[in-house]
């Protein structure tokens, strides 16, 4: 089955091609970073304007790529959220158009079950359950419990930032530019993550959810008193001390408190498995420190590769296609959704599939 997945839930404009779930024939990914660089973040109406203008090039181009045509194709899936709602309403209307042109069914994805997805992709073993998955990115940090392959039960998400939005407004307020993440992460690995501390949050419920609201704020008062001053436009942040100790105590405390949730539910629950996805999951000390975690554990770690944990449609398509197989189509009155459902009981979801 070949499934053609389309991704237009932020600010990257993607469409591949799967096969039967695991056979990436083609995955093409265009970005905004210029578009969105000189605002330091990214700017909701911008994001779907570009995304209108790259949406039919991009599916071309991938059907081009798997050495196919439309009429090859066996059904469409398409993020349905959550998202910029301007930024999803691109990607579902031209999906829902395909479909119907074409007579192809139409399948709705989350956003997270791509993301979780792409450890599926990546994973040349079977992996165990129940499993530990952690989506982490710069719209979302939520944990859930995957008792089977096809089962999310959410246990843990941010009660405010999600980590890649702190790691963008700690990287503007220094001057670094958009996105924050990359630089952020290579400065790090430069500095001394002793010379500034920053608390983990903790929650005297003890809950499994995140906050990197205090973190970020926290971070930036360090500036303002230490005081480090923003990097001068040109100027090569890898010479500035301060700034390197500065992202590798902000980013050290992210991770730990990444890793301390994530191994206390993975014990609790008895994980056999962590899966670890999503744009943030792209850094590298994130990476080193879930592996070292594995070890820990004794039971398997799961990381896409870095060009499957940031947006793209292969984890859309290969998402989809699980849903094809379990008769979970979509109906052309599909609208987009920015609300995050995956996980929840079914009762609160104001989305059905149908």
């Amino acid at each position: 089955m070949l499934v053609l997945g389309i991704e237009t839930s932020c600010d990257e404009t993607s469409a591949a091609v799967v096969e039967d779930g695991r056979r990436i024939l083609s995955n093409v990914v265009a970005s905004q970073h210029e578009v969105h660089r000189p605002y330091g973040g990214i700017v909701p109406e911008l994001a779907s304007r570009a995304h209108l203008g790259k949406i039919g090039p991009i599916v071309d181009r991938a059907l081009a790529d798997a050495g196919l045509s439309l009429d090859d194709v066996h059904a469409v899936a398409v993020t349905q959220g959550p998202g910029l709602i301007g930024s999803l309403l691109v990607g579902v209307s031209f999906a829902k158009a395909l479909a119907f042109a074409k007579n192809l069914p139409l399948v709705a994805v989350d956003h997270l079950e791509g993301h979780i997805r792409a450890a599926y992709l990546e994973s040349e073993e079977p992996i165990p359950h129940p499993a530990l998955s952690l989506v982490v990115s710069g719209g979302h940090t939520s944990l859930f419990l995957m008792s089977e392959e096809d089962s999310y039960e959410l246990i843990g998400k941010t009660r405010d930032d999600a980590a890649g939005e702190a790691y963008d407004k700690v990287a503007k307020r220094l001057g670094l530019g958009y996105p924050g993440g990359p630089v952020l992460d290579r400065l790090a690995a430069l500095g001394d993550p002793s010379v500034y501390r920053f608390s983990v949050p903790r929650f005297s419920d003890g809950s499994e959810d995140f906050s990197f609201s205090g973190l970020k704020s926290a971070v930036l008062r360090k500036i303002v008193e230490t005081p480090v001053d923003p990097v001068a436009e040109g100027d090569d942040p890898t010479t500035r001390q301060d700034v390197c100790d500065l992202a590798a105590g902000f980013q050290r405390t992210v991770i730990e408190c990444l890793v301390r949730r994530s191994e206390t539910a993975a014990k609790r629950l008895h994980a056999r498995a962590i899966l670890v996805s999503g744009g943030v999951a792209a850094n590298s000390e994130l990476r080193t420190t879930f592996a070292a975690l594995g070890l820990d554990l004794g039971i398997p770690v799961v990381l896409p590769r870095v060009s499957l944990s940031t947006d793209n449609a292969a984890m859309i398509a290969a998402a989809g296609y699980a849903k094809v197989s379990r008769n979970e189509l979509s109906s052309m009155d599909l609208s987009a959704d920015v609300e995050l459902h995956l996980g929840e009981p079914l009762e609160r979801r104001t989305t059905r599939y149908r």
